[in-house]
């Protein structure tokens, strides 16, 4: 599993045109991505009754872990699930994918066929929910624009309309009434290995203004 650097700082709107037009002159849009570069992501996040997911991310834990199912809405219509865990300021992620049905079983209660799964993130998944009462918990949509470069594997995606499904988990339906998760900000992610091109790095300088960390999750949340 390989580990990965992770940063994510919140935007405004000026500031994520002017970093979005720097990146477009060097790096390359994702091939996942539509023709205007993006693509629509739906997450739907599994917490414990006490929330062990948010706090941990909330009080900075060094070893904290959480689960979501993601979809991105659109072309084949992906479902995946993903474990994400940070260990010593590490990134690292894990997934397989689900098909419909299951989801549809997991979402309903039905988790026995996880336990005869031969997929060790579903058994997992499945350990949790019976040991930590993992559930799903809430509903995370947003539209991501991604850039990539090959150099230390570099991908910088910008989120924005980030809206939350609230205390609905219905994660298939195309009709989910969902909310602004509060103002209107664009959420920056910078992902790369080993290192990160010295001149990718002065593309994201922004003088005399300072970025603050900002959480998906942990910004729905506060709606549900």
């Amino acid at each position: 599993m390989q580990a990965r650097h992770e940063y994510k700082h919140s935007l405004n709107y000026t500031d994520y045109i002017l970093l979005r037009d720097r990146l477009k002159r060097t790096m390359r849009r994702d091939n996942h991505a539509d023709k205007n570069g993006e693509y629509r992501v739906r997450s739907l996040y599994f917490d414990t009754p006490g929330d062990k997911a948010l706090r941990e991310k909330i009080d900075g834990v060094d070893r904290r872990e959480k689960f979501r199912i993601r979809r991105y809405i659109g072309g084949d219509d992906l479902l995946v699930l993903e474990k994400k865990s940070k260990r010593h300021g590490l990134c690292y992620k894990i997934s397989c994918r689900l098909t419909r049905e299951e989801l549809v079983l997991l979402q309903s209660g039905n988790v026995k066929w996880m336990a005869l799964d031969k997929r060790e993130l579903v058994q997992e998944l499945y350990a949790k929910i019976r040991y930590e009462q993992l559930r799903p918990k809430t509903i995370v949509e947003y539209i991501r624009e991604p850039f990539v470069y090959p150099a230390g594997n570099v991908r910088i995606t910008f989120d924005r309309e980030i809206r939350t499904g609230l205390f609905s988990t219905d994660f298939l339906s195309d009709d989910l009434p969902t909310v602004k998760a509060g103002d209107e900000i664009v959420l920056l992610e910078v992902k790369y290995d080993q290192f990160i091109p010295e001149h990718i790095v002065r593309l994201l300088q922004l003088e005399g203004r300072r970025a603050s960390a900002c959480s998906k999750y942990a910004l729905c949340r506060i709606y549900g």
